[in-house]
């Protein structure tokens, strides 16, 4: 245990002296937890590493560059003045180097951008995800200054009125992306639920209503994000057309959402041709729920026995088993499997290696699962604009994080019309057949 010694220091006040260690406090007078300081001081030298090594691959790139003399054209020069980076364990104080490009004449100058520290950054991304968490939880305004002090340690420049100004930055950054341009955006597959959240939303606001898509390349990126009801057909036709209005012509191979009628009501109207995908997850669940307890775990066995099967013909047969089992003693359990028969195996026409992305909701339901344990009902409620946009922020952190589909190369293949059956390319093969055949 580290033992300061205050009374004995002959430092000036503000600083305490553990053996031959000086370390400064937070503020004058308080002794700052000696954990933390070993932290914030691990995250300066490790924050000092990667910019310098940043700074280090920047000259490397633009090393064979001369000025008309002969010398070295873009060259360090000195550091910038230091400053305090908000983190997750208070302040870290650190020095950006400066880069110089000593070319003469009115040519186009190389210039560093720094991508570890912008210019102007004055805290981590963490606390940027902290804050709508805070907001959504109901601190107010005038509370944050106390409230991060007390999770980060001294808190400069995050008073009420930052606040209030990172507020309104992230209204208005949640609005230019409602009203983005998708005319250059294609995404083959989409996934679509109704999102409740115990966060202070207005009443009328009974959920969030999230689209999001996989691009050619696999990549998946929020698409739709707006206040509505979910078993409205009009909320979600609202949604659909505004994204079709903006650009985004082509529509979707696949969607996959749980049975809520309005938006597959929706889909058909604004995306025919998008087949349907219901969620296995949302399925079991329904299913499980006019069944007693005491068969819930047979009869989910028996269900993974149809979402696991290798093939569609295998699939079908161990439906078939599972009505004939529960048919007659609970005949609402059946139907609700037997009515969406077709959407539930829909997946089996497409690569395999996507399988486990298109049987379920996750890619929504895992990201608002953390959302949503991180908001609480709180008396005063937000405007649903305001509120919209904490989650946004959120999502938006959330999103820097989601992984790439697997055998996303498969992707491309349908875009061209490549067709699959149980989950293997077929299309080619037969053209192969027909080829071979003709010779």
């Amino acid at each position: 245990m580290v033992v300061f010694n205050a009374s004995t220091s002959p430092m000036k006040e503000g600083y305490a002296v553990s053996d031959n260690n000086v370390i400064k406090l937070a503020q004058p007078g308080v002794f700052t937890d000696s954990l933390t300081e070993l932290l914030r001081r691990g995250a300066r030298a490790l924050l000092t590493q990667a910019v310098e090594a940043e700074v280090a691959e920047f000259l490397a790139k633009h090393a064979d560059l001369k000025t008309e003399t002969g010398h070295q054209r873009v060259v360090r020069h000195g550091h910038l003045p230091e400053r305090d980076i908000m983190t997750g364990v208070g302040p870290v104080t650190v020095r950006q180097p400066r880069v110089r490009d000593r070319a003469s004449g009115d040519g186009e100058r190389i210039r560093y951008s720094p991508a570890i520290l912008p210019r102007y950054a004055r805290r981590s991304k963490s606390l940027e995800v902290l804050i709508p968490i805070l907001y959504l939880k109901g601190i107010s305004t005038g509370d944050f200054e106390e409230v991060l002090a007390a999770l980060v340690g001294d808190a400069p420049g995050l008073s009420a009125s930052t606040i209030v100004r990172l507020k309104e930055v992230w209204t208005e950054e949640h609005a230019r992306w409602q009203k983005r341009d998708l005319s250059a955006k294609r995404y083959v597959y989409c996934w679509a639920d109704g999102i409740h959240l115990e966060a202070r939303l207005e009443q009328q606001a009974q959920c969030i209503l999230v689209i999001i898509g996989a691009t050619p390349e696999g990549k998946k990126e929020l698409i739709g994000f707006t206040d509505g009801l979910r078993e409205s057909s009009q909320s979600w036709r609202d949604l659909l057309l505004d994204l079709k209005r903006r650009g985004l012509k082509t529509a979707p191979q696949i969607a996959v959402a749980d049975g809520a009628l309005g938006f597959w009501k929706a889909l058909g109207e604004v995306w025919p041709t998008t087949r349907e995908q219901r969620c296995w997850v949302h399925k079991t669940a329904n299913i499980l729920n006019k069944m007693p307890k005491s068969l819930h775990a047979k009869a989910k066995r028996a269900l993974q026995e149809i979402w696991m099967a290798e093939t569609k013909k295998d699939a079908v047969t161990a439906l078939e088993a599972f009505v004939e089992t529960y048919q007659v003693k609970y005949e609402r359990a059946a139907d609700c499997l037997t009515k969406d028969r077709d959407a539930l195996l829909a997946f089996y026409d497409f690569p395999a290696e996507h399988w486990k992305h298109l049987r379920t909701t996750n890619p929504i339901e895992s990201t608002f699962a953390t959302v949503r344990h991180r908001t609480i009902r709180s008396k005063g409620c937000l405007s649903n604009k305001t509120a919209l946009a904490m989650v946004f922020k959120l999502v938006e952190g959330a999103q820097k994080s989601w992984r790439r589909i697997d055998g996303h190369n498969q992707l491309p293949k349908l875009i061209q019309g490549v067709k699959f059956a149980d989950g293997i390319e077929v299309f080619r093969n037969s053209a192969v057949s027909h080829a071979q055949a003709a010779a």
